[in-house]
């Protein structure tokens, strides 16, 4: 996109979230970033957490502030609670927070009968347990009236060979978004998920060969893989006052992906 594209497209997106502070765990890359990057753009000031790729998180950061926006990256993996005060010590600088999107997770693969107990607690201590205490130690500083937004996956709801443990922690997932959004209600903050399909990122690059995308995009209603700006935008929505009255759901944005 040239310059001139980038410029035009930003004087498009709404400023619905200017004064806004959110925190968008993962966001040094792929859907993260995209996110990171949307919700900047709509006036928010964005604290991005990374695991390993300071430079990444960086580059994001110095794209956000060059469309004019406040953005930092903060060195915070979220299966680690020492990691997690270092979080809660930057969103302290800022006093609350608004926005919550817990996206970071990690992926690992296999039939039942050659994953290990280590595999399902990498995962389960990443996508589960650390959503859990991410969110737990935020939410006394998220005003009344705030957002969480958990990414999901269609891996959740589908019957994929070797997803089992990464299914399953989405499912997880759902199933929190669902009661925490009664438990929340109270304060008026909304507790919702987005589900995408599959998307174009470095890891499915890396994990999933040409002619399984091409197969992929074929069982979309539209045709082609999603962008992480696709699942970003949903987000934004999410984040925004025009989803004030949604709570408790899981958004599937997946471009209607049939299996």
């Amino acid at each position: 996109m040239s310059p001139a594209q980038t410029a035009v497209k930003a004087a498009a997106i709404p400023k619905r979230l200017t004064d806004k502070v959110a925190v968008v765990t993962g966001g040094s890359r792929g859907i993260g970033a995209a996110i990171a990057q949307r919700l900047a753009a709509e006036g928010a000031t964005v604290i991005l957490t990374y695991s390993a790729s300071a430079n990444a998180a960086e580059k994001v950061v110095s794209e956000i502030t060059a469309q004019g926006s406040k953005a930092v990256a903060v060195k915070a993996d979220i299966a680690s609670e020492q990691d997690t005060a270092a979080l809660l010590a930057e969103i302290k600088k800022h006093g609350k927070i608004d926005i919550l999107v817990n996206n970071a997770a990690v992926f690992e693969g296999g039939p039942i009968d050659q994953i290990t107990l280590d595999q399902y607690d990498r995962v389960f201590g990443v996508n589960v347990r650390g959503l859990v205490a991410t969110t737990i130690a935020t939410l006394p500083y998220i005003n009344d009236g705030g957002r969480i937004i958990n990414i999901s996956s269609g891996a959740a709801r589908a019957s994929l060979a070797s997803f089992g443990i990464y299914s399953a922690t989405k499912g997880a997932l759902e199933t929190l978004t669902r009661v925490w959004a009664q438990d929340l209600g109270k304060r008026q903050i909304t507790v919702n998920a987005v589900a995408p399909g599959v998307t174009v990122t470095d890891m499915m690059e890396n994990g999933l060969p040409k002619e399984a995308q091409q197969a992929m995009a074929a069982k979309t209603a539209l045709g082609r893989l999603g962008q992480p700006d696709d699942i970003a935008d949903a987000v934004a929505f999410l984040a925004s006052n025009d989803a004030r009255w949604v709570t408790g759901k899981t958004i599937d944005a997946d471009g209607g992906l049939t299996f």
